[in-house]
């Protein structure tokens, strides 16, 4: 009985990491996932169909979760990244309490980084409406209130343009212009709190010039999930070449080819 445990835990190794988020956004944080463990299997799994989660409810968003959850859960995960912030402030506790076995890392705005570089700098926390409006990032706000002036910024429509693979357009400038002119030369730290907006950075780096720090939670997502593989005896020997399936909630292919293009590095339009 006990080798067949040991068996179970040693082919437990070899199960994938599934990684999913409202779209292809979340694409971002599973570069640098599979950048730190290049050895590790993984599924990402983009609800495209019905993006933006950033402008519907807490409970649409925990449903829609729940269902990418178990469809994981069919393909025999050994971890699940929430690569979605919108998601992992409404979902991502409850996940947890139902799957206490499952290890289930989540994405947040990284602000702590942000405010720590300067002391008392203004720093603006770009990221869809649920996300600023959860409990989680009032949490954040009132922890760093005296130490950084943190401005939120709703930037909804930036997912929508990544979606279509637009990163760089005249569009995508005159979008970030309305919503950012009034910060510059004021702001000393940008924070990218949607996986969706590290794809439009050099953007947002035309439009606010080259003071800003700019940062995202993605490599933090990355460390902590190598972590909890480590802790738990679950990371894959480097003997092996780790592989990558994309799948998309919308129908038709024109996803799973962004998908394959964001991964490689899409020449930005």
């Amino acid at each position: 009985m006990e080798k067949e445990v040991e068996i179970m835990e040693n082919s437990k190794k070899n199960f994938p990491v599934g990684v999913f988020d409202s779209g292809v956004g979340g694409i971002s944080v599973l570069r640098n996932l599979h950048h730190l463990m290049p050895a590790e299997d993984f599924i990402f799994y983009g609800d495209s169909k019905n993006a933006p989660y950033g402008i519907k409810t807490t409970e649409e968003v925990k449903k829609l979760s729940f269902s990418i959850v178990e469809y994981f859960l069919k393909k025999r995960v050994k971890a699940i990244v929430i690569a979605c912030n919108t998601a992992t402030s409404a979902a991502i506790d409850d996940i947890r309490v139902r799957y206490p076995e499952l290890p289930v890392i989540g994405l947040e705005p990284a602000v702590k980084p942000a405010v720590e570089r300067k002391r008392h700098s203004q720093v603006l926390v770009m990221a869809t409406p649920l996300t600023l409006r959860e409990e989680k990032f009032a949490q954040l706000l009132k922890k760093y209130e005296q130490q950084a002036t943190l401005v939120p910024v709703p930037a909804p429509t930036l997912v929508e343009f990544v979606e279509r693979g637009e990163l760089r357009s005249d569009a995508v400038h005159a979008y970030l212009e309305k919503i950012l002119a009034q910060y510059k030369g004021k702001a000393d730290a940008i924070v990218l709190g949607c996986t969706h907006f590290p794809f439009i950075k050099n953007a947002v780096r035309d439009v606010m010039g080259p003071k800003p720090f700019i940062i995202d939670g993605g490599p933090g997502a990355a460390r902590e999930l190598q972590r909890v593989l480590q802790k738990q005896d679950l990371l894959r020997s480097n003997n092996h070449q780790g592989q990558i399936t994309f799948f998309n909630s919308e129908s038709g292919t024109d996803k799973i080819e962004l998908s394959r293009k964001l991964f490689d590095g899409l020449q930005e339009k």
